[in-house]
């Protein structure tokens, strides 16, 4: 039996991020192969499985799950520790929730403006599982929605709203509603909502929980989207409901129509969260290339978000309905 090296536990932890080893080998700048081969070595170094692959999905098993939190902060502590010997700047460490959302899109924006920020990204797909991490400072910085997390705000992270994005719906080309040039929240009602489940994103469901309140549309959550594929794949199967996505998702050539929501249009709200007490230098140039926006008013009638989006963090509004 052999032992575990820093080489495989990166490729554990970059491949339980991705849960994709063609994404986590883009990451690593290594072939699947090649990264098969590492993660294979832990799992003969350890005498067990981490991941369950079929030809169509990667999970972590049980003994993967209690492993992963160890695993990141052993390379975490070996990567603060080779910068302090070389004296080298390490990158951000970024979580971008997820490759088909906003967050990427605005970190690659922000290091075309300014070529010495050096990002590392993590995708581990919610606020709720990174904000652990920005806490002990494994991770620099998460975007994700500041609300409806579920446990109080942490006192020493700080947060500060970047972007508001517009949530259309997406359907089949063959929907009854496929034609139609634009929807409104009221339309939906006897189509319904159907989303993959969220699974520890909580300020994502209960976002969705929200909206499916406030415009009284059924709302069903099916099996976690593994990747945009697999989100498409979801979306093409239904007959009846309709999915909802970001106005930046690209459904060209899909066999998905992409079609606005109006009176009032979802806006989605992404936050940057951070450690107060984060020493890393290239921090305050990432902050400073995100600026705030200011939400709307709860009287647009062209533009919604949730009430609790607009209480201080830790605040809690009376009802569900916002």
């Amino acid at each position: 039996m052999g032992s575990a090296d820093i080489d495989g536990l990166r490729a554990f932890v970059v491949t339980a991020e991705e849960l994709h080893f063609g994404r986590a080998g883009e990451r690593l700048f290594l072939s699947q192969q090649a990264l098969s081969k590492r993660v294979r070595r832990l799992e003969q170094a350890l005498g067990t499985v981490l991941f369950e692959r079929t030809t169509r999905t990667v999970e972590l098993t049980s003994a993967g799950r209690r492993f992963l939190p160890l695993a990141r902060e052993a390379v975490a502590a070996f990567d603060r520790a080779v910068g302090t010997v070389r004296g080298t700047e390490q990158p951000l460490r970024v979580d971008v929730y997820d490759e088909r959302f906003t967050p990427l899109r605005m970190l690659r924006e922000a290091t075309e403006r300014d070529p010495r920020l050096r990002i590392e990204l993590s995708m581990r797909q919610g606020l709720a599982v990174a904000v652990p991490a920005v806490r002990r400072q494994e991770l620099d910085a998460a975007f994700g929605r500041v609300h409806d997390l579920p446990w109080p705000w942490p006192a020493e992270l700080a947060r500060r709203l970047v972007h508001l994005e517009p949530l259309h719906a997406f359907l089949p080309e063959d929907h009854e509603l496929a034609d139609r040039s634009e929807l409104r929240p009221a339309d939906l009602r006897a189509w319904g909502i159907s989303m993959p489940d969220p699974a520890g994103a909580a300020e994502w469901r209960g976002y969705l929980e929200r909206l499916a309140e406030r415009f009284q549309v059924p709302l069903r959550f099916t099996a976690p989207a593994i990747g945009q594929s697999h989100l498409v794949d979801q979306f093409l199967r239904e007959k009846r409901a309709v999915g909802l996505g970001e106005m930046s998702i690209d459904a060209s050539g899909s066999g998905l129509r992409r079609v606005p929501i109006v009176e009032p249009t979802p806006l989605l709200p992404w936050s940057i969260v951070w450690h107060r007490r984060n020493p890393h230098p290239m921090l305050p140039a990432l902050l400073g290339k995100l600026r705030s926006v200011t939400l709307p008013s709860a009287s647009d009638p062209d533009r919604w978000v949730p009430d609790p989006d607009r209480l201080p963090v830790g605040a809690r509004a009376s009802t569900l309905t916002a």
